[in-house]
């Protein structure tokens, strides 16, 4: 006795190749989203790292333009469109910022001397 299946493997190749591809879509947009998130914790580190040697120039009394400037053209060649700023506040402290451009996704820099959209890392320190 011979039965006969009408085109239920086609339905089911069918099914299981969407399937596939949904799950293939699914992969390639975690991997994009991995990818942009260590692009971004790269920057962070980088503009640290410029934030600390400021502070750090800073503390040893050293003129302040020639810190500022010397960090500055370092920044550029790290970080797209960066910037680096040095701070007094009425406290006595003082805040070294160093900007850059952001990504459509990353965090606003809440200093106020920060351009829009940038992303930024602060750091307050005192002579």
């Amino acid at each position: 006795m011979r039965t006969f299946q009408c085109g239920d493997s086609l339905l089911e190749v069918m099914i299981a190749l969407s399937i596939t591809a949904i799950t293939t879509l699914g992969f390639v947009a975690v991997q994009s989203a991995l990818a942009r998130g260590e692009r971004l914790a790269l920057m962070r580190e980088r503009a640290a790292l410029i934030a600390d040697s400021v502070v750090e120039g800073m503390r040893s009394d050293a003129d302040r333009g020639a810190v500022v400037s010397q960090w500055q053209a370092r920044a550029a060649t790290l970080l797209p469109d960066a910037d680096v700023a040095v701070q007094d506040r009425a406290d006595g402290t003082h805040v070294a910022t160093v900007s850059w451009r952001a990504d459509d996704r990353a965090d606003p820099c809440p200093e106020p001397q920060a351009k829009p959209r940038a992303s930024c890392i602060a750091v307050a320190f005192a002579r």
